[in-house]
């Protein structure tokens, strides 16, 4: 049977063979925690910048610096035996897989914000569909036994060239405060930007923290708000009314939800402007976007502002 995309990432993570970058070191702001229970029923949590750390405090898809997406990209090539069916351009291989990912991220880019949405996002597994089908064109293949259909092999390529780009790891404390929220009986969710690899990521990071963390068990699919599939990034209406919408089907109204995030601008504002009680998570140089100015304004300030994950249990009446 085909591995599941948590699988996959499970079993990268297990290879020695193959280099991925480090988690970045977290560097704490200097912040002093405001802390104050309220009448909270669902927390909803933003994933990168707030549960997992990643450079620049959130996913790229190229990496800043042009050489480091280049041995992603050889290293991705090598992997998933492209180069049999890619063009004999001159130059190396990475190159010209460079040229087409460009191509193929800037066409989504320009094509994915049908409906009139201000905020889209692009599905990163969309990008590799249009490359490996033009890789089709020159008799590419794919074991279907190993990595599931197109679809599924698309999606694992995407999780391999963002492993290869960006380390990731938990913030301290991740696994216990989502546990002992759930001890708590407090309904958990995921209102974040993020690809279709993110749930499995955050699971591989928990169990780094605790191998038996099991993430089903804690934030259920149902409150998983993730911007690629929703077709959405932050601060779009359409995430925020889609956690409102989920919160309300466990009988919650959006008073008694509580957002946790880094950003004033991208969770705070609209997580308040939707009726969200919000905490603001300052945890983290790279991650936290709020200025002194910002924190005076009434519409972006939090309700609260926790340093540690494990504060958030302090906000729950």
């Amino acid at each position: 049977m085909a591995l599941t995309l948590e699988q996959y990432v499970e079993r990268l993570d297990a290879r020695t063979d193959l280099p991925w970058p480090v988690a970045p070191k977290i560097d704490a702001p200097k912040a002093k925690p405001s802390l104050h229970a309220m009448p909270v029923k669902v927390v909803f949590w933003t994933v990168y910048g707030t549960l997992v750390a990643v450079p620049q405090g959130e996913l790229q898809f190229e990496h800043p610096q042009e050489f480091v997406t280049l041995a992603a990209l050889e290293k991705l090539i090598k992997e998933f035996k492209m180069w049999q069916s890619m063009s004999r351009k001159p130059g190396a291989p990475s190159e010209y897989m460079r040229e087409l990912f460009k191509k193929a991220l800037t066409t989504l880019r320009l094509t994915s914000g049908g409906g009139g949405e201000k905020f889209p996002e692009v599905a990163c597994e969309l990008v590799w569909d249009d490359i490996v089908k033009k890789l089709f064109q020159k008799e590419y293949s794919f074991d279907a036994a190993t990595y599931g259909s197109m679809n599924e092999y698309v999606k694992k390529i995407a999780y391999f060239y963002h492993a290869s780009i960006q380390g990731s790891g938990p913030y301290p404390g991740a696994a216990d405060a989502l546990k002992l929220l759930a001890d708590r009986g407090v309904f958990q969710g995921l209102l974040a930007d993020g690809q279709c690899f993110t749930v499995g990521q955050l699971q591989r990071c928990l169990k780094q923290q605790d191998p038996d963390f099991d993430l089903s068990a804690v934030i259920p699919p149902a409150l998983r708000l993730i911007s690629a599939e929703k077709k959405a990034r932050k601060p779009s209406e359409t995430l925020f009314k889609a956690a409102v919408a989920a919160a309300g089907a466990k009988g919650v109204s959006p008073s008694e939800v509580l957002h946790v995030g880094s950003s004033l601008t991208r969770d705070i504002g609209p997580a308040k402007r939707h009726g969200f009680r919000t905490a603001l998570f300052a945890g983290d140089k790279a991650s936290l976007s709020a200025t002194a100015d910002q924190l005076k304004d009434a519409a972006l300030r939090p309700d609260a502002l926790i340093t540690e994950l494990p504060q958030v249990l302090e906000l729950i009446a």
